[in-house]
């Protein structure tokens, strides 16, 4: 009886000392552990003669899983009872298994690096169809983009974005076909309806532009000079003052430079 319980015990360091991080004391159907539900006696001898210790709990359940190990005696009591060359074959052995276990997981995770990339890869096709085919979320959007009718269904196309100039004609145009047509756009209210697509100064250069090129006409302040709103977002074109802009197609008169 006592040669089973010893060989049972070196069985059990042996397997230990091949997991550093530990076993469970007792085998379960899905967990290997230090000893069979039938090697009992041998367990207990084991824990009795202190060669074991606890090297890590896990929480499951309502108490703690414990992992043993081998201690310096269990070491002393397992190079004792067998021939040193065979614990070392042990160890070759688990290594090899351990081997081919990280081989394996390494093949898994380049298979699914591999399948990463090509949905990164569909992905880069898909989306390009994605936002060409937006469907508008509301008016605003209407003088961003092209839109197409087929079959009662309405396609959205990505327009490239506007330069300052295109911003300029394309706001006075949405304030002439608004309820202030008839009026003359003043320049602060211009320049607020580009957002934050330019600088005042920039704001001001493509106005000069515009005007030079005849698209656009330029309305001078008439009133009293102490009463001009936003003196900053006036221009100074030849000896007048100008605050207001409007399209060449609408009414209205162009102040020329002298």
């Amino acid at each position: 009886m006592a040669d089973k319980l010893t060989q049972q015990i070196v069985e059990a360091l042996t397997r230990a000392a091949a997991e550093p991080a530990g076993l469970p004391l007792f085998s379960t159907k899905s967990e290997a552990g230090l000893f069979a539900n039938s090697a009992k006696a041998a367990a207990q001898k084991c824990l009795s003669d202190r060669l074991i210790e606890v090297v890590r709990t896990e929480a499951k359940g309502k108490s703690p899983r414990e992992f043993y190990a081998p201690n310096e005696a269990g070491w002393e009591f397992l190079l004792g009872a067998v021939n040193p060359k065979q614990v070392l074959e042990d160890f070759v052995r688990v290594l090899e298994e351990r081997q081919g276990e990280v081989c394996e997981l390494l093949a898994t995770a380049r298979r699914m690096a591999d399948s990463l990339q090509g949905l990164k890869d569909a992905v880069a096709r898909v989306l390009p169809q994605v936002l060409m085919n937006r469907v508008p979320s509301g008016p605003a959007e209407d003088s961003r983009f092209g839109v197409s009718r087929c079959n009662g269904t309405t396609a959205l196309l990505a327009a490239p974005p506007r330069t300052l100039a295109e911003s300029i004609l394309e706001e006075l145009a949405v304030w002439s076909a608004s309820a202030n047509a008839g009026e003359d756009c003043p320049l602060p209210e211009l320049y607020r309806r580009m957002g934050s697509e330019t600088t005042l100064g920039a704001f001001h250069d493509c106005v000069r532009e515009l005007h030079a090129a005849g698209s656009i006409y330029l309305h001078p302040w008439t009133g009293p000079m102490h009463e001009l709103p936003d003196p900053a977002y006036a221009l100074l074109v030849g000896h007048g003052v100008v605050f207001y802009a409007s399209r060449k197609f609408e009414p209205g008169f162009g102040m020329q430079d002298s």
